[in-house]
């Protein structure tokens, strides 16, 4: 019998980096390829080589920009930090698209009312030439981000402050149908992951231990679970 054909994977990066720089620099685009998967990884509205608006309003199509990337049929997806929002958000608006989803480096965080204003009046510091670092070293290392080559600090300064950010509670995500991994390290400020996995109808949970935020990306265990849970090992 012919083999049956995987559904194409759709990963999708973070805040302040790029398709490029979360999965092609970590080793992803190359397992997956060694795998035979057809690979859909944009960049986010702001990011990357994608258009960089200076006007929040513009985010509030991030998810529907999102969603124009990926083909007509089911996807297996994975998504990190804000990438892992967006693909929760369009779960929940769009059940039918997804196979298997991974969502990385969320958890309690979604549920929570965090006030982005001290990292967007930092990343406008950046634009006006002045580059004092925050105390707090969770917005050290967006600052660090947003200093790339590829980054725009206007733009994503504009992104904290969309106006109108699809919210995620518990009656949005009951609607997402697809089997849901949630991974996340127990260093993680997003965490702890339970929060998420709880209003998930199928969803699991992985923790791992002594990891953080932003060495999610590149950490092993999190790539090896990532391409089981979608059955895309090499």
């Amino acid at each position: 019998m012919p083999a049956v054909a995987q559904p194409p994977v759709v990963l999708v990066h973070g805040f302040a980096t790029s398709a490029a720089r979360t999965w092609r620099d970590n080793g992803w685009v190359d397992l997956l390829e060694d795998a035979r998967r057809e690979i859909i990884a944009p960049d986010l509205l702001g990011h990357g080589n994608s258009p960089k608006p200076h006007d929040g309003r513009a985010y509030d199509e991030l998810e529907a920009t999102l969603l124009e990337s990926f083909p007509t049929e089911p996807v297996d997806a994975v998504g990190f930090s804000l990438g892992a929002r967006c693909l929760l958000v369009l779960a929940s608006q769009h059940p039918q698209q997804f196979n298997r989803l991974v969502v990385a480096g969320v958890g309690a965080n979604l549920f929570r009312h965090d006030d982005h204003e001290l990292l967007a009046s930092a990343l406008d510091g950046f634009v006006a030439g002045i580059t004092q670092p925050l105390d707090d070293p969770v917005g050290r290392y967006f600052q660090q981000l947003a200093s790339a080559d590829d980054a725009d600090p206007a733009a994503l300064a504009a992104l904290l402050r969309r106006p109108n950010p699809p919210p995620i509670t518990a009656e949005s995500l009951e609607a997402v149908s697809c089997n849901v991994l949630v991974v996340i390290g127990d260093r993680d400020f997003a965490g702890p992951g339970e929060p998420l996995v709880e209003r998930l109808p199928t969803g699991e949970l992985l923790t791992l231990a002594g990891l953080d935020h932003f060495a999610t990306p590149k950490d092993f265990r999190f790539i090896d679970a990532a391409l089981s849970f979608i059955g895309a090992q090499p």
